[in-house]
């Protein structure tokens, strides 16, 4: 039935859509995010990340870029985005305005569309990986609330069931969800968020995770202090953080996962298949990771009177 809804309110979406609404759109977005991503190259995990968890709360619809509001506080204040770097959305919020500064464009493109299409699929492109043609026609959605986060996101300690349960859900496949997973070859997370891998914090019976290499462990163990800074952050792939591309796969091959729910595609038989190909693999992982963006990019699309297009990215018309 979820894949039914999915397939049913992605059919507005297709190329070109705003060739005779917004006609350079796409190159107005390009030009703002390379912009930003000039000036921090924070502006590349930060988007893509905000793509990711906007997509997975409530659909592609931009509701995690909307500010909290008097007593209703909206998904940007979760606890599990209150760890969202600013970049991201200070990208889409000054996209909008490129776009919007444009008569014939002025709110006619959404910020769905800016953020799931256009602003992730340049920043990948932007860090090193590929580019690909985006579909668009999304509305924005009328609704962000607190409690609709819960639950819907992954998690670092999640096991590969969990992960695969997850994805599922949204129509993805366990290959999306491995091939998605690079997504953490860019960017950094803060110390508390892994400490349970590198130390014992955990009852006896439990050890220092058996699958991560001791050299990496030593290494997070000298940057991340045993009385955890919870504001100290650690580049996801210790061997090209700043590019976007398969190392993340051929990290895992040397036990170099970061979190649990990183590691787990490889010690896990079932998905070490995929990683072992992928790492060898860059041009077939960059297919595998342009087909699953896609798909990602279709979930919960807004349509007719479910959704609008925002004057302001981060309120309600």
């Amino acid at each position: 039935i979820y894949v039914y809804f999915l397939k049913w309110h992605s059919a507005q979406l297709r190329r070109n859509y705003y060739a005779n609404i917004c006609p350079n759109v796409e190159n107005i977005v390009r030009n703002a995010v390379t912009k930003k991503f000039q000036q921090t190259f924070v502006t590349a995990p930060a988007t893509l990340r905000l793509f990711f968890h906007d997509c997975f709360i409530q659909g592609c619809d931009a509701s995690i870029i909307v500010a909290s509001s008097g007593n209703n506080k909206a998904e940007k204040d979760h606890p599990d985005n209150l760890s969202l770097a600013g970049d991201g959305f200070d990208t889409v919020i000054k996209a909008k305005a490129a776009v919007d500064a444009v008569p014939r464009c002025r709110n006619k493109v959404s910020c769905a569309d800016i953020l799931v299409a256009m602003a992730a699929r340049d920043v990948v492109a932007l860090a090193g990986g590929p580019s690909y043609a985006v579909e668009l026609g999304r509305l924005d959605g009328l609704s962000s609330t607190l409690a609709s986060v819960n639950g819907n996101l992954p998690e670092p300690d999640h096991n590969l069931n969990k992960l695969t349960s997850l994805f599922a859900k949204r129509g993805l496949t366990r290959n999306d969800m491995i091939a998605l997973s690079a997504a953490h070859s860019l960017g950094f997370s803060h110390c508390d968020k892994f400490s349970k891998r590198v130390y014992n914090f955990l009852p006896p019976r439990y050890k220092m995770d058996p699958t991560m290499n001791k050299t990496y462990a030593k290494q997070l163990r000298g940057m991340c202090p045993k009385n955890v800074d919870p504001r100290v952050a650690i580049n996801m792939d210790p061997v090209t953080p700043r590019t976007f591309d398969n190392q993340y796969f051929k990290n895992l091959q040397n036990g170099m996962g970061l979190f649990t729910s990183d590691q787990v595609l490889y010690s896990d038989k079932r998905s070490r298949p995929a990683v072992n190909f992928y790492a060898q693999n860059q041009k077939g992982f960059e297919n595998a990771f342009i087909s699953a963006m896609t798909k990602v990019g279709r979930i919960g699309v807004r349509t007719g009177a479910k959704g609008n297009i925002r004057r302001n990215c981060a309120a309600f018309n």
